[in-house]
């Protein structure tokens, strides 16, 4: 295999001062037909054996319909898309994975119980087992035999999590550990046969990870957990009590647990994001298909231009999320072959690979799960009465969404994290944030340009538009660092009001670059809702950032330094006027047509 230039491969976080291509990343309209076939095969599971069942699930009163559930889609081989080959699954790339999340994620409480399973309960042992722990349990995992789930979480340790207190206490013969200590929230809990285990060995400062058999016996659980949504996901609380775990089962090295949960969680985040797209989808396309059906005034309500709003907006809001989910995942397949090309072996590559992007992966945890709620609450908006009754199906969706912005950490976690490894990675000097943020502090200080210069550049203006976004993000960034300094890690609402920056930005350019990627494959007059997409998400980005980096300025700086940032704040959030009223209305006009989401 040849070599890669790993200097010339953007790097995790990059996107902040780099500009990025078009042709530099992936869309959704490049998926191969095998990976179609894929994702159809995903859908047909979950109008064949889900949606039919979506009452009895959500009961609970079946405690073997969900695990039955699994076991079919191990047979159809989707439990081991992510497993190698070897040891009985698909060996797919990072890329079909999240379609399939995608997909899955359309399914309820069954998401969150396969995605579980195939990601938080599978990859710990496949990305840190050793050669006997993969060839014992993977083979299992891929078909169903097993079903897996992660205990993290503990009563005082949540976001904290390397503050949990259970223990591990090696027997005299040294041959066992003895588990001792209570988990909560365990999604699977209820039917697993292995357990991830997060425990501290003795007086360790950090966590180590344990596989654990419930057949060693010494586990007992609370019943299952009466929630608002997800409410058949089984969520059971799990005490260890003795429970003897064989020394082999020690996951990777002593005190590398808190690691693994890291590691692991970024792929989760991800994976979570992308699966809330599929969602989302889900739940616009039933309001769309609600929309033409239903009649008022002696019109369908599709026909009302506050309707036509709802739809326009939301899907714009899918469209870029998805375009950032798959932008993102093919950086980390990208990364994954350029340091095994380099002669690093596949499984420490796909660990670096997924640490390398994970910035990107807290951005979209918070984007893809703030848009499936955003998409559920238009959905019950344009059901009307029928969206809060029990009886329609966005009072599940509704639900169920909810959850996304508490999962895998929560959103302003998550937002904090996004700033935080940003800044450690400048000090590290793997970012160069410094020579960027010093540009844009010498730019606020020169005469600005008046007027526009002509470009026959497909979207130049809203190229200018993402590239001064930036430049606002790094004007308040920098301003905060030199004010705060190290009392900036505790500024929690400027972080997040940065955060939500950096967050809008990713996303309005990974739409941008998606269209202007389908131009170049259908042409521009075949491309025209899609621009429309990409410009009512730029317009709303550059809305909300403006925002952001306003209550980041007030919080921080006062008096010239304030009027100053306000003033580049204004000048770099400036926006050439577009009609956003008829851009929505030709979206949702185009999806009342094909009465289904179909971007």
């Amino acid at each position: 295999m040849e070599k890669i230039d790993q200097k010339t491969a953007i790097k995790g976080g990059e996107f902040l001062i780099r500009e990025t291509e078009a042709h530099e990343i992936f869309i959704p309209e490049e998926w191969s037909e095998e990976q179609k076939m894929i994702a159809q095969t995903c859908r047909d599971f979950l109008a064949a054996e889900v949606y039919p069942k979506l009452d009895e699930i959500d009961s609970m009163k079946y405690p073997e319909l969900m695990p039955g559930l699994l076991d079919k889609a191990g047979e159809l081989g989707l439990l081991g898309t992510s497993v190698p080959e070897q040891y009985g699954g698909f060996g797919m790339d990072f890329n079909t994975s999240m379609l399939i999340a995608e997909e899955f994620g359309k399914g309820y409480s069954f998401a969150v119980a396969i995605t579980a399973h195939t990601g938080i309960g599978t990859l710990p042992i496949l990305y840190y087992g050793n050669d006997e722990q993969k060839a014992k349990y993977l083979p299992k995992l891929a078909t169903g035999e097993y079903k897996a789930s992660y205990c993290l979480t503990e009563p005082d340790s949540g976001s904290d999590a390397n503050s949990g207190k259970t223990k591990a206490t090696l027997t005299k013969d040294g041959k066992h550990y003895l588990l001792n200590g209570q988990k909560m929230w365990i999604t699977n809990g209820g039917f697993a046969d292995i357990f991830i285990v997060f425990a501290k060995i003795d007086k360790d400062e950090n966590l180590t990870a344990f596989i654990v058999e419930k057949a060693f016996g010494g586990i007992t659980m609370n019943p299952e957990e009466k929630k608002m949504g997800i409410k058949g996901s089984s969520t059971r609380q799990i005490f260890f009590n003795d429970c003897k775990v064989p020394v082999e089962n020690l996951l990777s090295e002593r005190e590398n647990g808190f690691k693994i949960a890291l590691n692991i969680l970024n792929i989760g985040r991800i994976k979570l994001g992308v699966g809330a797209v599929g969602g989302a989808k889900g739940s616009l396309a039933l309001a769309i298909k609600y929309a033409n059906e239903r009649k008022q005034f002696g019109q369908t309500i599709g026909s009302f231009g506050a309707i036509k709003h709802k739809i326009g907006d939301v899907a714009a809001k899918i469209f870029a999320s998805e375009s950032a989910h798959y932008r993102a995942s093919q950086n980390i397949d990208d990364a994954f072959d350029a340091l095994v090309a380099n002669g690093m072996s596949e499984a420490e590559a796909k660990l670096k690979s997924t640490e390398e992007f994970a910035i990107e992966c807290a951005i979209l945890k918070v984007h893809g799960s703030e848009t499936v709620d955003y998409a559920v609450d238009e959905g019950v908006q344009i059901y009307g009465g029928m969206g809060y009754s029990a009886e329609g199906p966005m009072d599940r969706a509704y639900r169920d969404a909810r959850i996304n912005r508490i999962f895998e950490g929560t959103n302003e976690i998550n937002r904090m994290l996004t700033i935080d490894m940003i800044l450690k990675r400048a000090m590290k000097g793997e970012i160069d944030l410094m020579g960027p943020a010093m540009a844009v502090a010498k730019e606020l200080t020169s005469i600005p340009e008046f007027g526009t210069s002509e470009s026959d550049e497909i979207f130049a203006k809203e190229k200018k538009a993402i590239a001064n976004l930036k430049k606002a993000g790094l004007m308040i960034a920098g301003a905060a660092v030199q004010k705060l300094m190290t009392s900036l890690k505790d500024e929690q609402e400027v972080l997040m009001s940065l955060a939500d920056m950096l967050i809008e930005g990713y996303a309005a350019e990974s739409s941008l670059l998606r269209v202007e990627k389908i131009i170049s494959m259908r042409g521009k007059e075949q491309s025209g809702v899609y621009m429309d997409l990409a410009r009512i998400y730029l317009h709303c980005a550059i809305e909300k950032a403006s925002w952001a980096g306003k209550q980041a300025i007030y919080a921080f700086s006062d008096g010239d330094e304030q009027r100053m940032m306000l003033i580049g704040l204004k000048r770099f959030t400036k926006i050439e006027p577009f009609n956003l009223k008829e851009a929505r209305r030709r979206v949702a006009d185009y999806l009342l047509e094909k009465n289904d989401y179909t971007f």
